[in-house]
């Protein structure tokens, strides 16, 4: 009798169950998946097989919801490539927590126009109040146990980034900051790791959410690629103890604001002449040398060019296998144009807590997007140059 026999005899013998429905489900998709992993790798799992494609790793967990229940699936990973289930929808949970908010302001009698057309458009008039706080329930608790999973392993890179969205609050319409964290592991993935909303981007803001995520575990952090807030700049400090890289694009925006029209494609030619240098003594000595040439024709950019030096040219510093991704928060602003396009439908929050369910769930999504992609972020040859893990040491940092 093989395994799979003596699993579903098991099953059946559990029938009086009030599971056995649910337990039948997760059976035949874990069975499922098996099959078609079987297929990508050109061998059962333990199998030895000269044609053979790939190696798998292992399993990562993720909760299925169904009619049945709350199934739990371990989705088989591979070492090379990826594998998601063709039974899943990646993209359900944002579009699920996107009709709860759109919901709850209705219900609550807080919407505009314009939201009272979108909820009827979408076939959803005289919704309950009860099935707004069943889908709102179950959204939330996913989100939650999204955002407060541990944090394993070196973390090299992390990037953060805020922006801000509308809620009402006490019958104003307040201004909320929604920041997210976005880290490379010493495996060469991304993943999201957290988010936070606050009334600011005060530095007791960023303490505390550093502080959380280093409660969840982030540690081996060596490069933070941000704007130019101090206050995040000093919660770096006291928390990672990181080296801090200004994002280089929001830079140019604030360097060129100092040059007039004319000027400004010429400044930025300049300036980009330091970045094409091949190392970071060089990169250091090239964005001296066109300081020292603005000096008297651009003063004050020529000034901010002479305190912005360390940390706009920070990345030099890395692996430039690296220095592409991290130059600036570039790299995660396809996640805030998804997050903003989302946010813009709702327009304005009936709450804070709505706010994290929708942002919640897209990140969600995107972390489980990328855990599915063929390719590394970084390949492992690189990544281990800066992973407390490896043997290999940091780079010095010039200055």
């Amino acid at each position: 009798m093989t395994d799979d026999e003596t699993a579903l005899r098991d099953l059946l013998a559990k029938g009086s169950d009030a599971g056995f429905l649910r337990e039948m489900i997760g059976f035949a998709a874990q069975r499922l998946m098996e099959l078609e992993v079987g297929e990508l790798t050109g061998a059962a799992h333990g199998e030895r097989h000269p044609g053979r494609l790939v190696q798998r790793n292992g399993y990562r967990e993720r909760d299925w919801q169904t009619r049945a229940g709350t199934v739990e699936l371990r989705i088989p990973r591979l070492r090379k490539g990826s594998y998601f289930p063709a039974f899943l929808e990646p993209r359900r949970m944002a579009e699920k927590a996107l009709t709860a908010v759109i919901q709850e302001a209705y219900v609550q009698g807080l919407s505009t126009r314009s939201v009272d057309d979108l909820v009827r458009a979408m076939g959803m008039e005289g919704i309950s109040k009860s099935q707004v706080s069943r889908l709102c329930t179950e959204i939330d608790a996913r989100v939650h146990d999204f955002l407060a999973r541990p944090i394993e392993g070196d973390w090299p890179y992390l990037w953060l980034d805020a922006t801000y969205v509308k809620v009402r609050e006490a019958g104003r319409i307040v201004p909320v900051a929604v920041t997210i964290a976005v880290g490379v592991n010493a495996d060469g993935r991304r993943e999201v790791l957290g988010m936070a909303t606050g009334a600011s981007e005060a530095e007791a803001f960023w303490l505390d959410f550093l502080r959380s995520l280093a409660r969840r575990g982030l540690c081996g952090v060596k490069l933070v690629i941000s704007d130019a807030h101090e206050g995040l700049k000093a919660a770096v400090t006291k928390v990672l103890r990181a080296t801090w890289q200004r994002c280089r694009v929001h830079f140019a925006r604030t360097a060129l604001a100092h040059a007039g029209k004319t000027q400004r494609r010429i400044v930025s030619a300049w300036i980009g002449t330091a970045y094409a240098e091949a190392d970071a003594a060089a990169a250091h000595a090239q964005w001296r040398k066109v300081a020292d040439q603005l000096r008297h024709k651009v003063p004050r950019l020529a000034t901010l060019m002479d305190a912005a030096e360390e940390d706009v040219l920070a990345y030099m510093a890395f692996p430039p296998a690296h220095r592409a991704k991290l130059h600036s928060t570039n790299p995660i602003e396809r996640l805030n144009g998804e997050i903003k396009r989302r946010t813009d439908v709702v327009g304005i929050f009936p709450k804070e807590a709505a706010v994290t369910r929708l942002v919640g769930a897209i990140l969600l999504e995107q972390s489980d997007e990328w855990a599915t992609q063929r390719s590394r972020y970084m390949t492992l040859e690189t990544i281990g140059a800066v992973s407390d893990t490896a043997p290999v040491s940091l780079p010095a940092v010039a200055g």
